[in-house]
């Protein structure tokens, strides 16, 4: 029995459904939201004799059990069938898990992450009885600009995700980290940390590694002025950056191959509602500002052999009123 085995809530009910065979799958290996619903189906008691009650160990203190007990559901470390029919459901909803091998690691949990965020649940990265519940009735997300175009780039900004539209089709979900909204002097650069709300288009694209005033940007994509969106190696589950947007290492350098300069990219929730092009624009607001920061796009790096960092993700806020020097 490994770890999965004490699993608390819906990794326990899971995992007791596959060590019993009727984890079904498909011919393709996939499962459907039919099956994970089988899953989830309470099983009949089983005949037999009673079990005595387990009598706790005197010796085992508060304390000791304490550091015994498992988070529920499923996470970090976790692996085996169950994990695998929680990545295949979530890549069939286009949420991107790395690979689907039954290892519950930082790809597993940024989609779950993600999926999280789009349905509105707690932001735990853990695969718990109401992630289960929802993955097996859940469809893909419905677009936000419907008529931006058979490519696109959307950016949902109150549930930090970002949405890739590929010959028309939802190709993926990415979480992100958009800006904090706070005021920073950093460098002598200062501002406020906002990414605003409109339609733009992406321009400048940098392989690798670009150093800004600000910080660190992996294969960015400039579509607002000095905005972006790059890869960084803290993503943390709300808004925490100067204005770009933030995704996960691991989707970075597929994202920059994905994305041609030109596509358009739209900002939805912040304080200009976007439109599709060549439709008219709302007007804008009598009050607050529009600009974002506006770190200025210089030339690509000389190439740099410094090795990618990994994606962590946070999910409580710093409570201090000033950015940090984290990356961009």
């Amino acid at each position: 029995m490994t770890r999965l085995g004490l699993v608390a809530g819906a990794g326990a009910v899971l995992l007791a459904a596959a060590s019993a065979g009727i984890v079904a799958t498909t011919v393709s290996g996939r499962s459907t939201p039919r099956q994970l619903n089988s899953v989830l189906a309470p099983r009949p008691p089983t005949s037999g004799p009673a079990t005595a009650p387990h009598s706790p160990d005197p010796q085992t203190s508060p304390s000791t059990a304490a550091q015994v007990a498992h988070a529920p559901g499923l996470g970090m470390g976790d692996q085996g069938a169950t994990v695998t029919t929680v990545q295949q459901r979530l890549a069939e909803l286009h949420y991107d898990v790395g690979s689907v091998d039954g290892q519950f690691g930082p790809g597993t949990e940024q989609g779950v992450l993600a999926f999280q965020k789009v349905m509105g649940l707690a932001r735990t990265g853990r695969a718990t009885d109401d992630v289960v519940a929802a993955l097996a009735g859940a469809g893909p997300p419905p677009a936000l600009v419907p008529g931006g175009g058979a490519d696109r780039v959307e950016i949902d900004l109150p549930r930090q995700v970002l949405f890739l539209y590929r010959g028309g089709s939802l190709a993926r979900v990415i979480m992100i980290s958009s800006g904090s909204g706070r005021h920073y002097c950093e460098k002598g650069l200062c501002g406020d940390a906002l990414t605003p709300g409109g339609s733009y288009h992406v321009g400048t694209k940098i392989r690798g590694l670009h150093i800004s005033p600000l910080g660190q940007l992996w294969n960015p994509l400039f579509f607002n002025g000095g905005i972006a969106i790059h890869g960084s190696p803290s993503v943390p589950t709300y808004p925490a950056s100067h204005g770009c947007v933030r995704i996960p290492m691991s989707d970075s350098e597929w994202f920059f191959e994905q994305v041609s300069s030109g596509t358009p990219v739209y900002v939805v929730g912040g304080p200009r509602a976007p439109v599709p092009f060549n439709t008219p624009a709302p007007a804008a607001p009598a009050t607050g500002s529009q600009a974002g920061p506006s770190t200025p796009t210089t030339a690509p790096p000389a190439p740099t052999t410094t090795a990618r960092p990994n994606t962590t993700t946070t999910s409580t806020p710093p409570s201090s009123t000033t950015s940090s020097t984290s990356p961009h």
